[in-house]
């Protein structure tokens, strides 16, 4: 356990956290939603400190970035819980599965040994995945702060639904993110999610602003998320506030593999196609399809001639362009190299 870095104490040994933008009031022995944080006695501890339920060497490609360090591997790092509960989720089994039990899982390392072993490995990367890195922060700033002096570049997969509070801590150690723009709807967020999409726009918002780099991933639900209003919305705002040159993924649906909805079915191809569509028509210049392997929308082609410049076949990359730049135009492709 570690106290954690973000909370207010209250009377009657209440605690409000303020890691996440559910700013969670807790009793003394509650825990918060996202499963992983407690009151004890009037403090808020952070149960999962050093206890990585997941710990993998991936293609960055895998996270996905397709334009912060194309054709690298990063360490993939996580513990249990999260502070949502998409009905959609790919990782329940550690993102709620643990929930109705009082013990944390996972295998005590500490940030210095997976700065250690990124380093060994000599990988150029940490990746906080898998589950929300905002529901195990102080492992993951611990470790941020580490690989920083080490000259390792970090990077989080997340549902951006982390507080001001957090993102004031992080900013200075976080070099990239991909976020879920799981919808665009307020109703959408409560319903399948659990939390609101305000704070996630206001968050997506602030890292533009600190110039970290950014990668937006919807995943596309056939029935809920799926129609072209919703498509033309995600992508006006992404080219409104964060810029064309930000990379969009519309990803495909699994419903087998989900947690609370396998009666949906896979997202067809076509429909994905339709969003990349619109994508480009608003004025976005790289829009990627996710989840079907061999499509030619994995691929990058240059925005000013369309020349392909990075090709991708199963995490396998082959990249055409000259120090990020298009080898038959010049093109500025912004990679972040």
């Amino acid at each position: 356990m570690k106290v954690s870095y973000l909370y207010k104490k209250l009377e009657d040994k209440k605690a409000q956290c303020q890691t996440c933008s559910h700013y969670c009031i807790l009793e003394p022995g509650q825990r918060g939603i996202c499963g992983v944080r407690e009151n004890i006695d009037g403090k808020i501890y952070a149960l999962n400190y050093e206890k990585a339920i997941a710990i993998n060497i991936d293609p960055i490609e895998k996270k996905p970035f397709y334009h912060f360090l194309p054709g690298s591997y990063s360490l993939s790092i996580a513990t249990v819980g999260c502070n949502f509960r998409c009905l959609n989720c790919q990782n329940w089994d550690i993102s709620q599965g643990f929930k109705s039990v009082k013990e944390i899982p996972g295998e005590k390392i500490s940030p210095k040994e997976i700065v250690e072993m990124a380093l060994k490995h000599k990988i150029s990367s940490i990746s906080y995945t898998y589950t929300d890195p905002i529901a195990f922060l102080e492992y993951a700033l611990d470790t941020m702060k580490i690989a920083k002096e080490n000259g390792l570049k970090n990077n989080w997969v997340t549902n951006g639904y982390f507080s001001k509070e957090a993102f004031d801590l992080i900013y200075k150690y976080l070099d990239a993110a991909n976020v879920d723009l799981k919808g665009f709807s307020e109703d959408f967020y409560k319903k399948i999610c659990g939390g609101r999409l305000e704070p996630v726009l206001e968050n997506l918002k602030r890292l533009k602003e600190k110039n970290i780099w950014v990668e937006v991933t919807t995943l596309v639900i056939p029935t809920l998320n799926d129609d072209e209003e919703t498509f033309e919305k995600i992508a006006r705002w992404i080219y409104e506030n964060l810029g064309s040159e930000t990379p969009w993924h519309v990803s495909q649906f699994c419903g087998a593999i989900s947690w609370k909805l396998q009666h949906i079915p896979d997202t067809p191809v076509e429909t994905l196609e339709r969003a990349i569509e619109i994508g480009k028509k608003v004025g976005l210049k790289y829009v990627y399809i996710g989840n079907i392997p061999g499509h030619k929308a994995e691929n990058t082609y240059c925005p000013q001639c369309g020349e392909l410049v990075i090709n991708r076949i199963n995490y396998h990359i082959h990249r055409y362009d000259k120090n990020g730049k298009c080898p038959k135009c010049g093109e500025d492709l912004n990679l972040i190299l």
